[in-house]
């Protein structure tokens, strides 16, 4: 990030604040109660970053991802993963065209702004492994031929947390490329009797683009004139370090995490007006960042300790500047 002024950039703070409460607003037609959590998933788009849905079945994953979709004015493509799902049915094929006498390229659905991998962890791992390039470079290649992704590009997969039979774990490479792990839980009473009550609104599913592909653009590059002062970056660096040393962890947050850390902060500052990072953005952020790049030691699993907890503690413990 830079200190640069952010007056003369195209896009100002005070009208990013507006597009994602339009967002949040078009989503909550649909979705109720989960604003937090959208406004998490528009921090990762900003951020340029990838989410990882977590939670049991009928919580509205799968909903607030097609929902965020609609609301924006861009590609939308959803990919149901299954055990047979092949790398190929991705990311594309070349077959051979008889009207030329030659092969052409026959692109898969990640071609596509915005793509719901849906419940991903029923594909196999040489399934999953075709997003990794896909996700951290923005590009795939297909039989040596390398190309760029649509701009912007976002994956937003789904997971049941509790459900194995018939599913893969997430290899750590790849989870590590998810910005974040938004955890969707279960709507509260109050909020059951308001889906209950908007039932034929939810299913009729009016939803329209409320901001375009250009501005979505604009606002991306205006996360990296966001101010982070050194002491926040200190702080950033300090948490991170913290969870390489925690006795609970076997394996601490990577450089990556520290990035993760910094860039989800920035978008969260936009996302409330502001062109500069304040501690309170990171101990928003981090508890969506830093639990899904821990690995627990084998005595901390044994004893019920969770990442989740690991990282709250660690945050909690370390002094703010």
């Amino acid at each position: 990030m830079t200190t640069a002024s952010l007056q003369n950039y195209p896009v100002t703070t005070h009208r990013v604040k507006e597009v994602t409460d339009k967002i949040s607003a078009e989503v909550g037609k649909v979705v109720v109660g989960k604003n937090e959590e959208v406004k998490m998933i528009v921090a990762c788009l900003l951020a340029g970053g990838h989410a990882l849905l977590q939670g049991v079945p009928g919580v509205a994953k799968t909903v607030i991802a097609k929902a965020l979709a609609n609301s924006l004015n861009l590609e939308f493509r959803r990919i149901q993963f299954t055990p047979d799902l092949l790398p190929s049915d991705i990311v594309g094929t070349f077959i051979f065209d008889q009207k030329v006498s030659d092969f052409k390229l026959r692109q898969g659905p990640i071609f596509a702004n915005i793509i719901l991998a849906d419940e991903i962890n029923r594909a196999s791992p040489k399934t999953q492994s075709a997003l990794l390039e896909a996700m951290q470079e923005k590009q795939v290649t297909v039989e040596g031929t390398t190309m760029k992704l649509p701009f912007p590009f976002m994956v937003l997969a789904t997971q049941n947390p509790i459900e194995f039979e018939g599913t893969y774990q997430l290899p750590e490479a790849q989870i590590d490329r998810f910005l974040m792990r938004i955890e969707i839980g279960y709507p509260s009473r109050q909020e059951t009797i308001q889906i209950l009550k908007r039932l034929q609104q939810i299913y009729e599913w009016n939803l329209k683009p409320v901001v375009d592909g250009k501005t979505i653009q604009e606002v991306i590059g205006l996360v990296w004139k966001v101010n982070v002062d050194d002491s926040v970056a200190g702080y950033i660096a300090d948490i991170v370090e913290a969870t390489r040393k925690h006795p609970s962890v076997r394996l601490g947050g990577s450089p990556r995490a520290a990035t993760a850390l910094q860039t989800g902060s920035a978008a969260v500052a936009l996302i409330e007006g502001r062109d500069y990072v304040i501690p309170d953005d990171v101990k928003r952020v981090a508890p969506h960042v830093l639990p899904h790049r821990l690995v627990l030691s084998q005595e901390a699993l044994l004893d019920g300790t969770t990442q989740a907890s690991i990282s709250s503690i660690i945050v909690n413990s370390v002094k703010a500047p």
